[in-house]
C-alpha cells in the first residue's frame, strides 16, 4: 500500500501527515531531515511501549537517531498538571537543547501531553506526532492542538503547536482493542456527521470493514479524515472560527466526561459519540434539524456500539444543573454564553452561539437527568 500524504499548509509552519502500513519502521529515516542534533525523546506510554517501543527504537537507531526515551503511565489521568511537570523534568534532566526534538508515541493522551510540554520546554521545541490509536490518527495528532486536563475541565490549559510530521501507521491498530477502535470510529463519523454526507454515506455502509481494521476502508477512513480536520485548520488554526466546528459532540461529551471522572469508565471518544447524539437530538428538539436526521445520526452511532444516551454512559442519572454548569467551562463559552455546534442536517452543522442554558437544562431533563 502506497502511503497517502495529507499536507498541512500552514505557512512556514507547514507538515505532512503521512497514513500508511509499515511507517514506524520508516521513523528514522523520515524524521531524520529535520533534525539539527541526531538525537530525540521518544515520549510514550507503558503500554504502546511495550508493545511497539523495539520497533521505533530500532528504526531511529538505523538512523544514526539517539532516542532516550520517556515512558509514562497510560491513561486521561496522566494528562494533568502532575504529569506534565514530571514529563517536564524528565526531559530537563535529558539535558535536551532547543535543537533536539520530541516524538510523541502514544494515543492523544501521550500526544497532547508530550505536544504541550514540547510548547514550553525551553520556550518551545520541535515535535513529531507518531499516534497509535485511531482517535489519535484521525483528530489529536493533527491541528496543533496541545492540552492537560484540569480539576474543572478537560484540555482547559495548553497551547497551540504545530509538529513537524505526523506519522499513521495503520498497523500499529491491529493490537488497539475493540472498544478502543470503536471509540476512535466516534471521531472518524464525526467529520461525516459535521461536514460531508456522502463520507457519512460510505461510514453508513462501511463501519464494519473499518472496525475490523480492512487494510483499505481503514486507509480510507482515516485519509478523508485528516483531509477533512486539515482544510478546516488551514482555515482557521487558532479556532477563531470554523474549526470550532471540529467539536461537533464535544460541549455535552466533554460535560459527560468530567462528571463520570475522565477515567476508563468512559473513553473519549464514547463521550464524543453520544455527545453527537445528543447534539443532533437538541438540535431536532430546537427545531434545527429534521427528527429524521437526529434518527439516522444516532442510528449510524450505534451501529458502530457506541453509547448514544445518557443511560448508556452510566447507570446513576447524571444531574441536568451539573453538566450545564461544565459546560459554561468549556473553552467555546464566551463571556458566560454556551456555544455549542449544532445541525442543520446529515453533514451540516454550524457553531449556534448564546444557546439557552435553560432550554440545555430542559432538554438534559427530556433526556433523563435529574434537575
Amino acid at each position: 500500500m502506497t502511503p497517502r500524504i495529507v499536507p498541512v499548509g500552514l505557512a512556514e509552519r507547514s507538515y505532512e501527515v503521512v497514513i500508511g502500513r509499515g511507517l514506524l519502521d520508516e521513523a528514522g529515516a523520515r524524521i531524520a531531515p529535520f533534525l539539527k542534533n541526531r538525537r530525540v525523546a521518544v515520549v510514550s506510554d507503558e503500554i504502546v511501549w511495550r508493545l511497539h517501543g523495539a520497533r521505533l527504537t530500532a528504526s531511529l537507531e538505523a538512523a544514526g537517531i539517539a532516542c532516550p526515551a520517556i515512558v509514562v503511565p497510560p491513561g486521561e489521568q496522566t494528562k494533568s498538571f502532575e504529569g506534565l511537570a514530571d514529563l517536564s523534568d524528565r526531559l530537563l534532566a535529558l539535558e535536551l537543547d532547543r535543537n533536539d526534538l520530541i516524538v510523541a508515541f502514544g494515543g492523544g493522551v501521550v500526544g497532547d501531553l508530550a505536544g504541550f510540554a514540547a510548547a514550553i520546554y525551553k520556550r518551545g521545541v520541535d515535535f513529531v506526532q507518531i499516534p497509535t490509536t485511531l482517535l489519535a490518527q484521525v483528530d489529536s495528532s493533527v491541528g496543533g492542538k496541545t492540552a492537560i486536563d484540569t480539576p474543572r475541565g478537560k484540555n482547559l490549559v495548553g497551547a497551540f503547536h504545530q509538529p513537524r510530521l505526523v506519522l499513521a501507521d495503520l498497523d500499529v491498530l491491529s493490537t488497539l482493542s475493540d472498544r478502543e477502535m470503536r471509540a476512535g470510529y466516534a471521531e472518524v463519523i464525526k467529520y461525516g456527521l459535521l461536514g460531508d454526507f456522502s463520507f457519512f454515506e460510505w461510514l453508513e455502509a462501511n463501519a464494519a470493514a473499518v472496525l475490523a481494521r480492512d487494510p483499505e476502508a481503514l486507509a480510507h477512513a482515516v485519509a478523508r479524515s485528516v483531509e477533512m480536520k486539515t482544510e478546516i485548520v488551514i482555515e482557521d488554526e487558532k479556532e477563531a472560527g470554523r474549526r470550532a466546528l471540529l467539536n461537533l459532540g464535544h460541549t455535552f461529551g466533554h460535560a459527560l466526561e468530567a462528571e463520570t471522572g475522565y477515567g476508563e469508565a468512559l473513553l473519549h471518544g464514547e463521550a464524543v459519540a453520544a455527545g453527537s447524539a445528543i447534539a443532533f437530538r437538541f438540535s431536532a428538539a430546537q427545531g434545527l434539524c429534521s427528527a429524521q436526521d437526529a434518527v439516522r445520526a444516532e442510528a449510524a452511532i450505534a451501529a458502530a456500539g457506541l453509547p448514544t444516551r445518557m443511560e448508556a454512559v452510566a447507570p446513576v442519572p447524571f444531574h441536568a444543573e451539573a453538566l450545564v454548569r461544565h459546560m459554561g467551562q468549556d473553552k467555546k463559552a464566551d463571556g458566560g454564553k454556551l456555544t455549542f455546534i449544532l445541525a442543520r442536517a446529515l453533514g451540516d452543522a454550524f457553531v449556534a452561539k448564546d444557546v439557552s442554558a435553560q432550554a440545555v437544562r430542559e432538554f438534559l431533563i427530556s433526556e433523563g437527568a435529574k434537575p
